[in-house]
């Protein structure tokens, strides 16, 4: 795997607060990543501007704000995550086959397959546990829901997943290579855990099958954010079969 094929696996989370603080990361890593995270936070705080904000850099954008409502009112906000012309947008695979099937048919029949989204279905988050699940009343094992949930995303449209790292290779095996899994829970070694409870390293993660990981703190939080990106790249060469 080459430097560039490497780079452009990692996607940074812009856990950040407004436009001058996207300006500033957007600056500083377009060109040492491959896409930019635009979540919850950011996009309540900025609305639309900040995924302009970003591709103002060049940069590209995973719209992450797992979607879960009723089939229309889904299948309509993908499609306007489409015409803010992001390159990954995702919603909640407990919301069901019919509204994944929806907010895939909206999306294909309204714009080409080159100028779309790939569209993600979010399984099980990686904070989540066993204990997590029984809590909602899911008494199957967490990797149980994340495949069943996965053959259930593909069977209904969905491009690929959002998924732990420890499940990779169980999605892949049971979903087909051509199917996407992009993996939060990504710490390279010289990075704190956190909050995640399901986490590997980027070789580690790209070795089992990852397309897309998405990093935030190991990044933010280093002191030299551009050569924690440099790092994680040359981890990533160093780890590929």
């Amino acid at each position: 795997m080459t430097r560039d094929e490497a780079r452009k696996k990692i996607i940074f989370a812009l856990d950040v607060h407004g436009l001058d603080d996207i300006d500033r990361w957007a600056g500083i890593l377009a060109g040492k990543v491959g896409m930019f995270k635009v979540g919850k936070e950011l996009f309540t705080s900025c609305g639309p501007a900040a995924v302009k904000a970003v591709q103002r850099h060049g940069g590209q954008v995973f719209l992450d704000l797992k979607y879960h409502d009723i089939p229309n009112t889904v299948a309509k906000a993908m499609c306007e995550a489409a015409r803010l012309g992001v390159q990954l947008a995702n919603l909640h695979a407990l919301g069901g086959a019919e509204m994944m099937e929806a907010a895939a048919t909206a999306v294909q029949k309204e714009f080409s397959d080159a100028e779309r989204p790939r569209l993600l279905a979010v399984t099980i988050l990686t904070s989540s546990t066993a204990e997590t699940l029984r809590q909602v009343g899911i008494e199957d094992s967490v990797q149980d829901m994340v495949v069943r949930l996965a053959l259930l995303a593909k069977a209904s449209g969905m491009d690929g997943v959002v998924a732990s790292p420890l499940e990779i290779a169980l999605i892949r095996e049971a979903c087909g290579p051509d199917f996407l899994i992009v993996t939060p829970g990504v710490r390279p070694p010289f990075a704190a855990v956190d909050d995640q409870k399901r986490i590997m390293t980027p070789a580690e993660a790209v070795s089992s099958g990852s397309d897309y990981l998405v990093i935030g703190r190991p990044i933010a939080k280093a002191e030299d954010p551009v050569q924690a990106a440099e790092w994680i790249t040359d981890e990533i060469v160093g780890g590929a079969p």
